[in-house]
Formats: structure tokens, sequence, C-alpha cells
């Protein structure tokens, strides 16, 4: 969430990232949140000045009645109980505005970095870098449904039947990849100097508002309404909020978190042939990686996460590219974002394995989340999160880029994880 401070100090700045954003009636909504603002402004002048009379009063009274004075007494009473009701309906009318000003802020988007280009949608993305080499499989290659399906790994019909589509069934040394995955990429991420932890997959709403998951994802998320909890998303939910309300010190940067969750998507809307198999789930496996810094040191931070992911793509030996999104296509909350894709040679496509973001204070305004400065003043702290990575497409990609003739060959980093070096 802005703060309103920056929006007031920075309007023209904010209308222009959002412009990037294609962020429909910004300019209206901008000035609602500065008109909103004012009458909070106001409302809670008028109300200190009317508590700070009732106090001046009431200490007044006290004197009057120790000299005697009952009458002038009495009549200052009148009065205080008068200054009362108004600053009831005083403190009444701060709310209101306080809720007002509170849920227009929840409509605007993080502003985009500099760095980031207008535009509408993933065709306007930079490609900014690419590595590896895109494997020849001939004619005959199978998409990963397919392969799936004849070597018994992953059965998608039976997942339907327990659940309903996209929730599949991992099965055997399907099953055990799976497995060697996430305790390959947690391994990578603590030997890189993130700790691990083992976080709730249900959140309330306070968390998936703080990460600003509600109201831009109300719909998307499963929503348990009996106990009022949500399934989560990513990992960036529970592990963020770990930090909600903490005030911190400059030595406690930098924090660094890594945690495997399954994760949960409604995914409302999706079908069609680029949807299928493992390409788009309801439930899927997810490592992530957090930071919380320094905002001087929030965009080194950002970089040094894009190489880490860099590390583990090299090791599986996976063609990749890195995408800067542009404004159209920049998530909610993020104010920089670079997506890594895979190339599926059996798809000839890019699927998107993971995101690196800076949401600079964006969640961190939200989650009350700072931090003691070298002056002693409180400041916002940055977030950052990155899959490191998203299984299902990078399972996808392997079992695809990674088919031959005799079986699927397992990448070398992983025969370790797994026990056994080929699918077949």
């Amino acid at each position: 969430m802005l703060q309103v401070q920056f929006i007031r100090d920075n309007k023209e700045t904010v209308l222009k990232g959002l412009a990037k954003r294609n962020f429909a009636n910004a300019e209206t909504i901008v000035e609602q949140v500065l008109s909103a603002d004012e009458n909070r402004r106001a409302a809670q002048v008028s109300l200190d000045n009317t508590l700070a009379e009732s106090n001046k009063l009431s200490k007044e009274i006290g004197g009057l009645f120790k000299s005697g004075e009952v009458d002038k007494a009495n009549v200052l009473k009148e009065k205080t109980s008068q200054l009362k009701e108004q600053s009831k309906e005083l403190t009444e009318k701060l709310a209101t505005f306080s809720d007002e000003l509170q849920g227009l802020l929840y409509q605007i988007p993080n502003v985009p970095h500099a760095s980031v280009k207008a535009g509408n949608s993933e065709e306007d993305n930079e490609n900014i870098f690419s590595e590896g080499t895109i494997p020849n499989l001939g004619e005959n290659a199978l998409p990963h449904w397919e392969l799936a399906k004849k070597y018994d790994i992953i059965d998608f019909e039976l997942g339907t039947k327990i659940a309903g589509a996209g929730f599949p069934v991992y099965k055997g040394k399907g099953a055990r990849l799976q497995r060697a995955l996430i305790n390959y990429f947690l391994d990578k991420n603590v030997k890189a100097g993130y700790k691990e932890v083992q976080v709730p997959h249900l959140v309330n709403t306070d968390s998936a508002t703080a990460t600003g998951q509600l109201p831009d994802k109300d719909g998307q998320m499963y929503h348990s309404t009996v106990d009022d909890l949500y399934l989560i998303p990513t990992a960036e939910v529970p592990i963020t909020n770990m930090f909600r309300g903490n005030l911190l010190q400059e030595t406690d940067f930098p924090i660094t978190v890594t945690g495997y969750t399954p994760c949960f998507r409604r995914e409302a809307g999706s079908y069609g042939a680029h949807v299928r198999g493992l390409n788009r789930l309801h439930q899927f496996d997810k490592v992530e990686i957090v930071r919380i810094e320094h905002p001087e040191n929030s965009y080194n931070a950002l970089n040094g996460m894009v190489e880490h992911i860099k590390d583990i793509l090299r090791e599986l030996k996976l063609p990749y590219r890195i995408l800067r999104l542009c404004g159209g296509d920049t998530g909610f909350t993020s104010a920089l974002t670079f997506d890594f894709e895979l190339f599926s040679t059996a798809q000839d496509r890019w699927l998107e394995i993971s995101s690196a973001s800076n949401f600079e204070t964006f969640q961190a305004n939200r989650l009350k989340l700072r931090f003691k400065n070298k002056e002693g003043k409180s400041e916002l702290a940055h977030t950052l999160n990155g899959s490191s990575l998203a299984l299902p497409r990078v399972l996808a990609g392997i079992l695809e880029n990674y088919q031959t003739a005799d079986g699927i060959k397992i990448p070398d980093v992983l025969v370790p994880y797994c026990g056994f070096d080929m699918i077949n």
C-alpha cells in the first residue's frame, strides 16, 4: 500500500507510474485519496482541539470546586458535556474518513520502478537474458502429459476423480522426483544463507491483506468461510507475515528466509491447451525465498536473488530466459519483477517457472514492518520474494527436455536426491 504522504509529495510521479500500468481512473482515485486524507486530517485536528479544551476545562472545574465556586464549576461541567458529545461525533467521523482512505489506498497498485517500461501485457515484456541450449528432440518428442501417462508417473485423471481438474496425483518415480526437487531447492537456498522454516498453509484475513492478496486477489484464493481462513497461494504470504508489526534494527538486515509449501489457486476462468497437464494447476508445490532488506540495499538484493535462481537453472541444465515485466504485466504489489521462463521443446513454448520481485515499502506499509535508522527514526523496510522454484513447470521441462528413446534422463544434480538416473 502506498503511503499517503508519498502520494501527496509525489503526485505526478505516482500518476506517471500508474500510467505505465494502464491503471484506470488513476487521476480520479488519487484525487479521492488526497481529499479523504484532507478530511481525515481536519477531523483529527478538530478532535485533538476538542479533547484538549475538554481536559483544560476539567482542570479548571477541579480548581473551582476546591475554592467553593460551585456555580461556575457547574457551568463548565455543562460545557464539558457538550465537548464530550462533540468528541464522540468527531471520533466517528474520523473513523469513517480513515476507513474511506484505507479503502481507496487498497485499490492503488504499487508504483513501478523507473526501469519498468510501459506496456499492456506479457507481449510487451523485455527479454534481458537467455542461457542454455535448446535440445533437438526430433519429431517424435512428446509433451509431458503424454510422457507422464507413458511412464505412469503422474495421473491427471485420478486427481480429477479425487478432487477435480488441476489436482494431479504423482506416482512412483514421479513422486520421488517431486520430493527430490523440493529437497534440492531447499538445500541450495540454505547453502546460500536462507533460513529454512515450515509455516502454516492457511492464513487469516490480516495476513492475506498485509501481503496484498486481499482485496486484490479476492476470489482467486480458496476460502474456508467457517473459520475465515485462506489456503495460501504462495509461501510468500505466511513467511512475510512472520515479521508483521515488527520493529527491526539496522543490524537485523538482511533477513533471509526460505520455505517449502503446497500452493492453492482457484485460477478461475483458466482453460485451453495452454493450461494442459502441469502448465496450470489448482494445487502445486513451490519453494520460496523471502528477504527483508534495508531500502538502500534492496535492489542489490534483488539482483542477488536473480543470480541465485540462475545458478539453480544452470545446474539443472535447462534452457531459460529472463524477462523484465512491463507495467501492464507487473503484479499489483510489485515495483519491479523479473520472470524466469524455461523452454519446453515438446510444446515449443516458453513456460514461466519463477518470479523475483521487489515490493519496496508497499507490503511493509500494510505489514507495519519498520526499522530504526541511524538517526533513531522509524522507517519502513523493503520486502522481496522469489520462487526458487515452482515445481510443476520445472518438472514439465525436465520430462520434456530430458526425454530420450530409452526413457527420461534425470539431471545429474538431482540423481543423488532421486536415487535413480532414469525413468523408464
